[in-house]
């Protein structure tokens, strides 16, 4: 059974709440900064980790297949004018296409930030990306999981092509039943693999793959495009581009 608004909002009130005034309750590391624990559990083959600082959830910097982690955010929501943290994030890249499409069709590195047309490159191609999210907020649901992403992604969609698309929407988690609880630290993978293929993992096992170009630009839209998840994200993605050249 899906949480009422009122159960989402008393756990909101024992978490990592942000209210629009005063600071955050829960302490993170800042990333580059290693705790007691962290140096302890790091041996001669440990693999180095970055720390998002909002959540303090941590993201490998590269991964077995050799993707490496290009930026972190945080997924917020506000509920009854409470802001949540649901979940981190961090967006892992195939780091040698991705050089390969920003050179063949920039150029050289522009001057100061990294422009519109480099964002739009990366939204629009079908270089490997995997987004990691890394559930912090306790109690969700799929079902629950499942109705945000219908509306961000639905929203996406929209933006492209100036109309929702519920039967694509759907077709995202699809074998993934409502009931699946999602406790933090619980790991989704939504991954835009080459030809246009956006693979789901929730907990390891994929419950979805669905090949649509529209899909995997408008999910990675919602990370790199106008209106996004977390800006500093994708100033800090824009930051990795402009570190290609």
């Amino acid at each position: 059974m899906a949480a009422t608004v009122d159960e989402v909002t008393a756990k909101a009130q024992t978490l990592e709440i942000e209210p629009k005034t005063g600071p955050t309750v829960v302490q993170a590391e800042a990333v580059g900064t290693e705790s007691k624990n962290d140096t302890k559990l790091k041996g001669r083959n440990a693999q180095k980790e970055e720390v998002e600082p909002k959540t303090g959830v941590s993201f490998p910097v590269q991964l077995d297949d050799g993707k490496q982690l290009s930026t972190v955010g945080v997924r917020k929501k506000s509920i009854l004018g409470i802001t949540i943290k649901v979940y981190g994030f961090g967006l892992y890249t195939d780091n040698e296409a991705m050089k390969h499409l920003m050179k063949s069709k920039i150029g050289k590195a522009p001057a100061g930030k990294a422009t519109k047309e480099m964002y739009q490159l990366a939204i629009d191609s079908d270089v490997e990306i995997m987004v990691r999210l890394v559930i912090v907020f306790p109690g969700l649901t799929m079902n629950i999981v499942r109705k945000s992403f219908d509306e961000n992604l639905g929203a996406s969609i929209k933006k492209i092509t100036g109309q929702k698309n519920e039967e694509l929407l759907k077709k995202i988690m699809g074998q993934a039943t409502d009931n699946i609880k999602l406790p933090a630290g619980s790991v989704i993978e939504i991954t835009r693999l080459p030809g246009y293929t956006l693979q789901t993992k929730v907990r390891d096992e994929v419950v979805s793959k669905v090949d649509s170009e529209l899909l995997c630009r408008a999910y990675i839209n919602m990370y790199l495009g106008d209106d996004v998840l977390d800006n500093e994200a994708k100033e800090r993605f824009g930051k990795f581009m402009l570190s290609l050249f």
